[in-house]
């Protein structure tokens, strides 16, 4: 597969002043929000944004740090892929296997596929979000593994929260037997829309997944931390009435099997009952 590695590249944006950026960083890494543990590291991704025409502010809502590093959302990954003229089309979504077929005009074509079995042969489901979330870790696998394969100037050498949080430390020096070659010339990269606004209906297919009202109430909890939503955000209360409606149709649902009795639970209901004389 022949293809030009691109970075990743939105549409100019306003140059903001490092001392802004610095006070924006403060408050960010104050909020406690993003895995954002200190300024500097959020002052590094606004600096990374900018160097991609975006707004400073962007990487909170874009980037995460996982252990000192910085990793790309898998949604994010995906919108890029898809505003560069990307295409994915969806196979399997289940606890067990996650695959979809991944296309662009630049890198081709190829099917991506994971399944737990796969990652419990990598040593990846050690940790507690694999047995709370097996689906969603496995998309996320899925969804990088599949665009850094046919396109991959989209991520901009970035790998997702999920990947750098099972990443090991690897010590070693590379061998060499002469001086490095120049690097090729890369063409400007051509321009690429901005990714689009998250929508309510982008989440449905993960609350209909859900269920019961625990893990619903989590979810809508970990979701509006992740993206920063405040209460009165109007792609918060859309979502949150999506998961109240679904609320309402698990307890229908718990409610039907409620009425359904075999013939000995209904005798023991009944309790002892006198022969008639």
């Amino acid at each position: 597969m022949s293809q030009e590695i691109q970075k990743y590249q939105a549409p100019d944006a306003q140059v903001v002043p490092y001392a802004e950026m610095e006070r924006m960083a403060a408050c960010i890494a104050q909020s406690g929000l993003f895995g954002v543990k200190s300024p500097v590291q959020a002052l590094a991704l606004m600096l990374i944004a900018q160097s991609e025409g975006l707004h400073p502010a962007t990487a909170a809502r874009d980037y995460h740090v996982i252990q000192g590093r910085p990793a790309l959302k898998a949604d994010t990954m995906l919108a890029r892929f898809q505003a560069a003229g990307g295409k994915v089309e969806w196979h399997d979504y289940t606890d067990t296997v996650v695959s979809g077929t991944f296309s662009h005009p630049a890198g081709g074509k190829v099917k991506i596929e994971w399944t737990l079995e796969m990652a419990k042969r990598a040593k990846l489901t050690g940790k507690e979000v694999w047995t709370q979330y097996p689906r969603a870790m496995l998309r996320a696998r899925v969804i990088s593994e599949g665009i850094r394969t046919v396109y991959p100037g989209v991520l901009s050498g970035m790998y997702t929260p999920e990947e750098v949080d099972d990443l090991k430390d690897i010590h070693g020096e590379a061998e060499t037997t002469g001086p490095a070659p120049p690097p090729p010339p890369i063409a400007p990269p051509p321009p690429i829309a901005p990714p689009p606004p998250i929508a309510p209906s982008d989440f449905d297919a993960e609350i209909e997944a859900i269920k019961s009202k625990p893990e619903l109430r989590k979810w809508l909890q970990e979701t509006m931390k992740d993206y920063g939503w405040r209460k009165d955000d109007p792609v918060y209360v859309s979502v949150k009435t999506a998961c109240a409606e679904r609320a309402t149709a698990i307890d229908a649902d718990a409610a039907k099997l409620a009425e359904i009795q075999t013939a000995d639970e209904f005798d023991a209901g009944l309790g002892p009952v006198q022969d008639v004389e």
